[in-house]
């Protein structure tokens, strides 16, 4: 299968699911269940949104990274989903920096700015 069409198959949270499954990684799928219920979200849909922003925000280095690991492994699609939920598992799991001002505009507040 190529990356565009697991990209595409994880997108639709039933399929995201069954994927999740399949990986049989107990560890992991605990902790996509508590990630998930913090965010109001059912493991296949935080499967399907994982896969997304990966797609949208992960780094040049991020994709590096992922498509040596398609290269080595023998399972190419396993390597794909475990790497993308890592990553969103990392980044869900990070503090949310403090807004300057309460705004997220970058300006120091948005009565500095008007």
């Amino acid at each position: 299968m190529q990356l565009g069409a697991l990209l595409t198959r994880l997108s639709d949270e039933s399929d995201a699911a069954v994927a999740l499954d399949a990986l049989g990684d107990v560890v992991l799928l605990a902790q996509i269940q508590e990630m998930g219920a913090q965010h109001d979200e059912t493991p296949g849909e935080y499967v399907a949104n994982a896969s997304r922003r990966y797609a949208a925000r992960a780094g040049d280095e991020d994709w590096l990274a992922l498509m040596t690991a398609i290269e080595r492994a023998d399972d190419p699609a396993r390597v794909v989903l475990g790497k993308m939920l890592r990553w969103a598992l990392e980044r869900d799991a990070a503090p949310v920096p403090a807004m300057a001002g309460g705004c997220s505009c970058g300006a120091g507040g948005c009565d500095d700015h008007r």
